[in-house]
């Protein structure tokens, strides 16, 4: 009797411990930060710093977001780039995502671009609205230039592919955004790029972009020590591209394993993460 008792305490102290895990794993955020070095960077934008947010999915972080911003205001970020899926299609709720984006633009100017989510919501006019509304600069196929005194960089951003699309059924119709990155690869000067996508990494270096930023792979959801990520959404098994930073020829992208989730609702081994990358225009000594 007293060792099925006993039995039924340690499955319980099991259980409990999984629970508390899981809760952490999910809430509890992470800041990742990295040194990019680039000599176009002009010397005005050296330690320059750039906080990235992705796939929120209108999840709160306590209550009126205080928990993430308040790690973002820690970072003191120069600017706040989000790489799309503020919102949840499945379960939309902008003010959610708006309480956090209000927080945001308090902190520092916000640059956005649309995720997957935000195409198939149906209600993409009125988040952009909201966003237009606190002084979000939206950069769905549109560029901003960056100034401090008389050094420049330019921000461009792509409108995601999902707007030409009604479900993961029908693929990816990557030709309006290769008709932009065109149009983007004439610019002269160092280029940085907000895109939710990931797998078009490749496409991105055609256009011979510096830097990128993107989201929409969650981390891999659950991520296998000294392996990775499991599945993404456009990737599935064992993707490629799910966290931290990518090089081929003259770019770079760094991948944000995101805030919040979708389908899936639980992260294991993948906490959700702001991604920090400062510009240095050259090695210091």
């Amino acid at each position: 009797m007293f060792s099925k008792f006993k039995m039924i305490i340690i499955w319980l102290i099991v259980i409990f411990s999984i629970m508390v895990f899981c809760i952490w794993q999910n809430n509890s955020i992470t800041i990742t930060e990295s040194d990019y070095i680039n000599s176009k960077i002009p010397e005005e934008f050296n330690n320059f710093k750039i906080a990235h947010i992705s796939d929120l999915h209108n999840k709160e972080f306590g209550e009126n977001q205080e928990y993430i911003l308040s790690k973002l205001k820690s970072i003191a970020p120069d600017v706040i780039v989000i790489t799309g899926d503020l919102i949840d299609r499945r379960r939309f709720n902008l003010d959610k995502a708006m309480t956090f984006v209000e927080g945001a633009v308090e902190i520092a100017p916000v640059f956005y671009v649309s995720g997957n989510h935000e195409a198939w919501s149906g209600k993409y006019d009125e988040i952009v609205k909201r966003l237009k509304d606190v002084g979000v600069y939206i950069l769905d196929d549109d560029v901003n230039k960056l100034f401090i005194e008389d050094d420049s960089i330019l921000i461009f951003g792509v409108k995601d592919p999902d707007f030409l699309t009604s479900s993961y059924i029908e693929g990816t119709d990557i030709t309006a955004m290769k008709e932009q990155l065109e149009k983007y690869s004439r610019y002269k000067g160092f280029k940085i790029l907000l895109s939710h996508r990931p797998e078009l990494f490749d496409l991105y270096c055609e256009s011979s972009i510096d830097l990128i930023f993107t989201g929409h792979a969650h981390g891999g959801q659950f991520r296998i020590p000294f392996i990775g990520g499991l599945v993404a959404p456009d990737q599935g098994l064992f993707p490629k591209y799910t966290s931290g930073s990518y090089n081929k020829d003259i770019s770079t992208m760094f991948v944000s394993r995101g805030l919040g989730n979708s389908i899936i609702p639980l992260r294991i081994f993948n906490r959700p993460e702001i991604v920090v990358v400062n510009l240095k225009t050259k090695t210091l000594r």
